[in-house]
């Protein structure tokens, strides 16, 4: 059975893993209610602490829809990342079609209070790429 796959992205000194999952028992393709979970590793690679600040989400639907999702943190935190330390967590999306993809930025702030921006890698989400989850 082959492995959800991962993406990542290194910028400014923040890499970026995220694995997406289709779940298939919490879907209903004929309702067009396709739901994906993500796991998503920020990892600070540089010198220096980083505050990640707010987010900013593009998610494209093969159904023709285009989603933008921008708030505060990542799912109610805005973790302080210290160099060598990672901030991981979960989210999920619903798609009304079994393909598309996210992508994005976080956007963090240094001590020193230089902003920048963080890309998150455009990701798959695809219902038949992904692989059944055992029972």
């Amino acid at each position: 059975m082959p492995a959800n796959p991962f993406y990542y992205k290194e910028s400014f000194g923040i890499r970026i893993t995220v694995r997406p999952m289709y779940l298939r028992d919490q879907s209903e393709p004929s309702a067009r209610h396709y739901v994906f979970a993500y796991f998503v590793r920020i990892e600070n690679v540089g010198q220096s602490p980083a505050q990640l600040t707010s987010r900013r989400w593009l998610i494209h639907d093969s159904a023709g829809e285009d989603i933008e999702v921008k708030g505060d943190g990542v799912v109610g935190e805005q973790p302080m990342i210290a160099p060598g330390q990672v901030h991981e967590y979960q989210s999920f999306c619903i798609l009304k079609s079994g393909e598309g993809y996210m992508e994005g930025h976080y956007n963090f702030v240094s001590p020193d209070s230089t902003a920048f921006q963080a890309e998150i890698p455009r990701f798959l989400l695809s219902a038949s790429a992904s692989p059944s989850l055992p029972s």
